[in-house]
């Protein structure tokens, strides 16, 4: 194990340094209370063996310090002192120490406080894995609670959280942004005539190149059944007509075919609507006028892109 030695007395020190090697473990040694703080910050030890009277910082301090601190692993804290009692003994664990060896030094005493501080630090390093693996899987499980489970994009949780964040840059910091509302042009009619699975497929495929005709800053959700919400970042509404455009036709040259449409392959149409600076509007309204814009879209013959006027 890592020892870390705090004690003032130069021979004390030299014993400990001299037994803690023979019994295999690795040593660094501090001469006061604050040399060992410091020392304790940088080396991360396993075990400290501290004196109770030391410069600059006490034993009873230092464990104080270093319960207040832990935050790369647990530390075993074994206080040294020469008085032998039990109102000592409990001040020292109080102030955290975790035991205590008297002096003069005994070999079996220390080595018996060893085999403790090893048990008691592999207990402790397994449970900070299990809590960063319990972690880890609840941020997987939140994740996976904000995703379409088909498509793999945000669902309707995720798109309200980021919607939130979106409306509060718009107010605070003037970042306007655009919402599309994109639907297959027939759906039921293709998944009627070819089945769920095949509908699964072209949904997939289509959710991927939405995802693939957006930029970083942008977020598509899967926003029920065959449509799809895109929010696009500090984007104006000419803007956004150009990426609805692009995303029109790469939808369309994927050919996916689909004898229900006018194109004989499956096709979207797009409502877009802007969120402007200020808090005249929101994103409610912006998602109600590009749904608008979308039933004009359908109206006008499907496979188009309407903006909101």
């Amino acid at each position: 194990m890592r020892v870390l030695i705090a004690e003032d007395d130069a021979l004390v020190r030299r014993i400990l340094e001299l037994t803690l090697t023979q019994l295999g473990h690795e040593c660094s040694v501090a001469e006061d209370g604050l040399e060992a703080w410091e020392r304790y910050r940088a080396e991360s030890p396993e075990v400290l063996i501290t004196d109770w009277m030391m410069p600059g910082l006490s034993g009873p301090e230092l464990c104080r310090r270093i319960r207040a601190d832990e935050q790369g692993g647990y530390c075993y804290l074994i206080l040294l002192t020469a008085l032998d009692d039990h109102e000592h003994a409990l001040a020292g664990i109080e102030a955290g120490a975790d035991d205590h060896l008297t002096k003069p030094l005994n070999v079996g005493d220390l080595q018996i406080r060893l085999v403790a501080a090893a048990r008691v630090t592999v207990l402790h390093a397994r449970l900070a894995e299990r809590e960063g693996e319990l972690e880890r899987l609840n941020l997987d499980l939140a994740q996976e609670a904000r995703r379409d489970p088909l498509t793999r994009l945000g669902n309707r949780l995720r798109l309200e959280e980021d919607l939130a964040v979106y409306d509060a840059r718009r107010v605070r910091y003037g970042h306007a942004y655009c919402v599309l509302l994109c639907d297959l042009d027939r759906f039921k009619a293709l998944n009627d005539r070819q089945g769920h699975q095949a509908g699964d497929r072209v949904l997939c495929e289509v959710a991927a190149t939405l995802r693939r005709e957006s930029r970083t800053s942008d977020a598509v959700y899967r926003y029920g059944g065959e449509e799809f919400l895109v929010l696009l970042a500090e984007q104006t509404l000419e803007g956004a007509l150009i990426v609805c455009e692009r995303m029109r036709e790469a939808v369309y040259g994927l050919g996916l075919a689909h004898p229900d449409t006018e194109a004989g392959v499956v096709t979207i149409s797009i409502g877009a609507a802007t969120c402007p600076p200020g808090g005249e509007t929101d994103a409610t309204d912006a998602i109600r006028r590009a749904d608008l814009a979308l039933y004009a879209a359908k109206a006008q013959g499907r496979d188009r892109v309407v903006a909101d006027a």
